[in-house]
């Protein structure tokens, strides 16, 4: 589905409201008119509530918003924001929508379906890549024995492409999004900003007095680094949306590469390696 565009037509209970849904990169899509439809809300309502998710860094607008073009009923073409399935359940929950609840059950059904489907055919094609790798490997092995070849390049070469060949198809596994998500260890206690920016600063007197840093290292851009330890600590549906130390650590690290809550020294913070260490990890 990542790559397909699809439409379906969501139909309320009392089929009063019917909208066109988006489904395309494992989400779906709404603008914020068809929010308004949705939830039988005003606009105005409907705009401050988006606008508190982002500014109380319940959500990273840049991640759960698109921009489209669309043709509206003037003739004219008009840029039009799309929300994912992440803002309208954050939306439902605020106007406390009955309606917000059957449509994320709808939406998550026809997610699961969806991914299974596109799930089967990942596997129908790596199980098939994968033959044929271990079919190409056999023959250049079976070629390099052959008597008539006696370049010990030639065959290091094909020995180094043998042992790792595991290694490749974890590789394709995961280009494939077929790798299984590991258990981990249920918790982690993330440092509060202000320990988090402590430990920051002795970082930045060490890598200054190194002249490998410069007094941007670490500076702060507004609440950026707040806003990614509230996104850590928030729950989905009364559940911790990252119950693991690894999940905590691993999104910790994309959040401060993505999001940029420093004017420099973002990459070289170490955030997850020190929550890492606190954690045992």
């Amino acid at each position: 589905m990542t790559n397909k565009n699809t439409i379906e037509i969501y139909q309320t209970n009392d089929g009063k409201t019917c909208v066109d849904v988006y489904f395309e990169q494992n989400t779906v899509w709404l603008t914020q008119g068809q929010i308004v439809e949705l939830f039988d809300k005003n606009k105005r309502t409907i705009s401050e509530h988006i606008r508190n998710i982002f500014k109380e860094g319940e959500l990273q607008e840049d991640s759960v918003v698109r921009q489209s073009r669309i043709t509206a009923a003037d003739g004219k073409s008009y840029n039009v924001n799309h929300y994912n399935l992440d803002v309208i359940i954050s939306v439902g929950y605020r106007v406390k929508s009955q309606q917000g609840t059957q449509f994320r059950i709808w939406a998550t059904e026809r997610l699961r379906e969806y991914l299974v489907q596109g799930y089967a055919l990942n596997q129908q094609r790596f199980d098939q890549n994968a033959a044929e790798l271990q079919q190409a490997i056999a023959l250049i092995r079976k070629a390099a024995q052959a008597p008539d070849i006696n370049a010990t390049t030639g065959r290091g070469l094909v020995e180094i492409v043998s042992r790792y060949t595991q290694t490749f198809l974890w590789l394709q596994r995961y280009d494939e999004g077929l790798l299984n998500d590991p258990q981990g260890q249920t918790g982690g206690d993330l440092p509060t900003p202000e320990i988090a920016m402590q430990a920051l600063q002795q970082l930045k007197q060490v890598l200054m007095a190194r002249g490998e840093a410069t007094a941007l290292f670490a500076h702060p851009r507004e609440d950026g680094l707040s806003a990614i330890f509230g996104n850590l600590n928030q729950s989905v549906f009364g559940e911790s949306a990252y119950p693991t130390i690894e999940s905590k650590a691993a999104h910790l690290l994309y959040f401060v590469v993505k999001n940029h809550p420093f004017s420099d020294g973002n990459k070289r913070s170490c955030l997850w390696t020190s929550y890492t260490a606190t954690n045992a990890c």
